[in-house]
């Protein structure tokens, strides 16, 4: 049986979409058909008559197959701001996207599925990501962005995985800070502290490179 992710991060723009698409090439290298998903996008804009996020485009255009893009991204929000904020008008449902994450599920072998945000990050009035990957009964895979503050966001963000009963695959260091002092440092104390593997190691690029990411990637 494939396994499917969720993937979660300590917090925005931790360089979740990057590790998303590394993993999806990842398994595609080892001959699986990949999907990804990212059900809840805000900041959106409008193309060809419909409101589409750009990294949930760059995760339908390194698919395994041709998906439709309402089904790797079914609540798109145009305005910028927290999905329980910008979605008041058309709140998220998990039951909806259940329902297209199983038809996902029919499709490929893998479908890593990208939140919004952090785990605690809500997307409705009720609901946060962490409800979501309940829902999904998926294994998480945290994103860690390696810069200042790391250290105490991936010890938060693990406790919580943890208290809320969910599996923690492992974790991913992504490195977005390139002037950041004693990078390795903060790496090992965050490996020795966390009681679940490292993944991989990102290392800082200016523009993304998927297949050398997935080169840095081992589960």
């Amino acid at each position: 049986m494939e396994k499917h992710y969720f993937v979660t991060g300590t917090d925005t723009n931790a360089g979740k979409t990057w590790a998303t698409i590394a993993l999806m090439h990842y398994f595609k290298k080892q001959g699986k058909s990949v999907v990804g998903m990212k059900p809840v996008a805000s900041g959106c804009v409008m193309q060809d008559g419909q409101l589409k996020n750009e990294d949930a485009l760059l995760i339908q255009e390194n698919a395994s197959l041709q998906i439709d893009y309402d089904l790797i991204n079914p609540y798109a929000y145009q305005l910028p701001v927290s999905p329980h904020i910008a979605g008041v008008n058309n709140p998220v449902k998990l039951d909806r996207l259940v329902a297209k994450f199983e038809r996902l599920k029919a499709l490929a072998d893998i479908v890593v599925v990208e939140g919004a945000g952090g785990w605690y990050s809500p997307l409705n009035e009720r609901q946060a990501n962490s409800d979501l990957a309940t829902a999904l009964a998926l294994p998480v895979i945290m994103i860690v962005a390696i810069r200042l503050g790391c250290i105490n966001h991936a010890r938060l963000t693990y406790q919580a995985i943890k208290q809320t009963g969910a599996n923690c695959a492992g974790w991913i260091a992504v490195c977005t800070d390139p002037n950041l002092l004693c990078r390795d440092e903060n790496i090992f104390t965050i490996q020795t502290a966390l009681d679940t593997p490292l993944l991989g190691i990102l290392p800082y690029r200016a523009v993304a490179d998927f297949d050398f990411f997935s080169e840095q990637l081992k589960l």
